[in-house]
């Protein structure tokens, strides 16, 4: 086997293999020596077709096979005998039988980038302190009060604020219906804000069996694609209007709708437990977002670009199963690919750095999973899906499942690590109009 290589980048390799007669013929011998035995062709008995016609008519299904052979085999053996260590599946190109007998692929590959880390420990990073207020746990309870409460149907007056209403509607941009924006019989807890203040606000007043039409104005910034930036017209007909029953703040109250609370007291202590857990939860999440800035302006090096475009491939799929589940697609969201692999590729770029960066310190570290972690790992799955261990074992008995797995309990523990090394440091003080005043004094005395 020959083996050429050639730079065509920093980090991409063209590998050309070509494999000798002596090793491809044999291969194509024995696969036309096993068709004979088995094909059957007009004329012929079986057995008894000559090499020329079997040759004439399977060809191209002979050749295409062995050189998908003949490059699994040797592309692995290529690549250790030149001591590349290709970080993606290679690009396989021109692969061509040549007349002297001999095989011949092309491997593109990329190769891991060579970088010095640059200051990963004691990273200076602004900690938020987590305060949760009586007026947050009143606010709470309030919304445990209000999704407990039974509903009970009004017939004798029109929508308040804080009404459940049945309604149908359905939307139409410029006159022309909008498919996606029409449901029957949809509940709307007004006041909630979860079908957009205005929409809310509109149905206040209307009576059961009315039909109203409003139009709402949805911000460039809304999140539906659908309708951000559109004014539309929502018909809606009002069915059903239907009032909470509020139980009153007692300890019968926190019995009903706590978990092993006998108080009231009790019951407010629980929720500010909950809601603090849930936020110094969330500002592990903002260390490690800062954290992982402070590495990234710490190291600068380019990365492979098949990296980058398959973790672009991947956001973007991520993307298609939330419209799928929405039941919208890119194009009826007025979106494409090419659109999304262009805003993305910059935070994709990202992504691929900084898992190098903690590769390269788990690497320097000796940080690398052991089977306790594989086993936190599995529970963890198991107590959020409710299932056994031993049945979330069983989803990880592929390689190809198992290893990126693994590469996400490393990444827990290399940021965990990191975590612990952090310096924190107090939040610089907001400017005051004070303060913008005297740099504007100074710059014009300056000038």
């Amino acid at each position: 086997m020959d083996v050429k290589v050639e730079e065509i980048s920093a980090l991409t390799r063209k590998i050309t293999v070509t494999i000798p007669s002596e090793t491809v013929q044999p291969m194509l011998d024995k696969a036309y020596d096993k068709l004979k035995k088995e094909v059957k062709i007009k004329g012929f008995r079986r057995g008894k077709v000559p090499r020329n016609v079997i040759v004439k008519h399977y060809k191209g299904q002979v050749e295409g096979e062995s050189s998908e052979t003949l490059v699994q085999e040797n592309y692995f053996t290529a690549v250790e005998k030149e001591g590349i260590d290709p970080i993606v599946h290679p690009d396989i190109k021109d692969v061509k039988y040549n007349e002297d007998g001999s095989f011949t692929f092309v491997a593109e590959v990329d190769i891991r980038p060579e970088f010095e880390l640059g200051e990963y420990k004691g990273v200076e990073v602004v900690k938020e302190e987590v305060l949760v207020t009586d007026e947050e746990v009143q606010l709470e309870l309030e919304a445990l009060r209000k999704s407990n409460a039974p509903l009970q149907e009004v017939t004798d007056r029109p929508v308040q604020s804080e009404d459940v209403v049945v309604v149908d509607f359905q939307g139409y941009h410029e006159g022309t219906a909008l498919p996606q924006v029409k449901n029957d019989d949809y509940s709307v807890d007004v006041g909630s804000g979860n079908m957009g203040a205005d929409f809310e606000e509109k149905l206040i007043g209307m009576k059961v069996g009315e039909e109203g039409s409003h139009e709402v104005d949805f911000p460039e910034t809304h999140p539906n694609p659908i309708l951000k930036g559109k004014k539309v017209e929502f018909r809606i007909s009002v069915k059903k209007i239907q009032e909470r029953v509020l139980a009153d703040f007692d300890d019968e109250f926190a019995k009903d709708v706590g978990e092993g609370v006998d108080t009231l007291e009790a019951l407010k202590s629980s929720i500010k437990d909950k809601i603090t857990a849930q936020r110094e939860e969330s500002a592990q999440g903002v260390i490690t977002d800062r954290m992982m800035q402070k590495l990234l302006e710490n190291h600068s090096f380019d990365v492979p670009k098949r990296l980058v475009a398959f973790e672009i491939e991947q956001m973007i799929k991520q993307t298609e199963q939330q419209f799928e589940q929405a039941g919208m697609s890119l194009e009826a969201a007025g979106m494409s690919k090419e659109t999304l692999a262009q805003q993305n590729e910059p935070v994709a770029e990202k992504r691929v750095r900084g898992d190098f960066i903690l590769k390269k310190i788990a690497e320097v570290e000796e940080i690398k999973v052991q089977e306790e972690d594989m086993e936190r790992g599995f529970k963890r799955i198991g107590d959020t899906y409710n299932m056994p261990v031993a049945k979330v074992k069983e989803y990880f008995q592929n390689r190809d499942d198992l290893l990126p797995f693994m590469n996400e309990l490393l990444n827990e523990k290399i940021l965990k690590w990191l975590r612990d090394q952090v310096v924190f440091v107090d939040a610089p003080p907001a400017a005051t109009a004070e303060d913008t005043a005297e740099v504007a004094v100074e710059a014009e005395e300056k000038e």
